[in-house]
């Protein structure tokens, strides 16, 4: 049988629709044997996929969507963590600070925002609907709902920009600190969606220690995926591929429904040596 895989999957442990063991189950209706439950900056969803998909018969590999930012642009990392290394306290308390920051960061904002601009939004209401951990897009699209007549560039740029007194400052990743943190829970460190970066090269970000692209992607056109594919060539790189699914919905088609696109072959046996070994 050949085997095939969806190694960039999300639950509702970060911004996705459906548990854990919801996931292990649409993967084995799209009939992947290995999945990847990849969650935004967390991974509180691991555990209970990995133990429900092992008892299906279908390999679940734990991983985390690491946000990091460079050149003024958000820069996303997976890490596939190897021998049960996300149960590592150190890791888990890292990760912790950065969501409680986040929060403190979300509420902050808020606060001014009523403080600078007499703008009243409830910060519990936003947290809920932001399912946890709230950033600015969250806080913009509260403001137009409570019926504030800005526009959404508007908001952006003049009540919760960098230059308002209502921002509150980002606490950042560097990439080197990313893949450091990853490295040291025994991870394959791949550059997430590179069709999604604008401000950078994607063969200048490669300079930096990645075992791999994630070169297959939902968004990708056939192009991209074929320049992609020839760079992690080119930088002997790991393939892998992704549909970033987040949840059932036939508005959202900034993601993939679970196995659209998906890695087999020569490629993901690569991937699968790399990460056994």
């Amino acid at each position: 049988m050949n085997n095939k895989a969806d190694l960039h999957l999300h639950t509702s442990a970060s911004d996705g629709k459906l548990t854990p063991k919801e996931l292990v189950d649409e993967a084995i209706k799209a009939n992947l044997n290995i999945m990847a439950v990849t969650d935004h900056d967390t991974i509180a969803g691991v555990e209970e996929a990995f133990a429900y998909g092992d008892s299906l018969g279908i390999e679940v590999i734990p991983g985390i969507e690491l946000s990091t930012y460079h050149n003024n642009e958000s820069i996303h990392i997976l890490g596939y963590i190897r021998d049960q290394g996300y149960k590592n306290t150190n890791f888990k308390n890292i990760l912790q600070e950065l969501i409680e920051y986040r929060i403190k960061r979300g509420q902050m904002i808020v606060e001014n925002l009523n403080k600078y601009f007499n703008i009243k939004l409830s910060y519990e209401k936003i947290l809920e609907e932001a399912k946890g951990v709230i950033a600015r897009p969250h806080i913009a699209k509260a403001i137009v709902k409570a019926g504030y007549e800005y526009s959404w560039d508007y908001i952006f740029e003049n009540i919760i920009g960098e230059k308002s007194p209502a921002y509150f400052p980002k606490k950042n990743l560097t990439i080197e600190e990313g893949i450091k943190l990853l490295r040291s829970v025994n991870a394959v460190v791949i550059l997430a969606h590179p069709v999604l970066i604008k401000k950078t090269p994607v063969e200048e970000l490669l300079k930096f220690p990645f075992d791999g692209l994630e070169a297959i992607y939902y968004r990708n056109s056939k192009e991209d995926t074929e320049r992609y594919l020839e760079l992690a060539t080119k930088h002997k790189k790991l393939i892998t591929a992704g549909s970033d699914f987040h949840g059932l919905s036939e508005n959202d088609r900034s993601h993939g429904s679970v196995g659209c696109v998906s890695l087999s072959g020569a490629d993901l046996d690569r991937f699968m040596e790399a990460y056994s070994s």
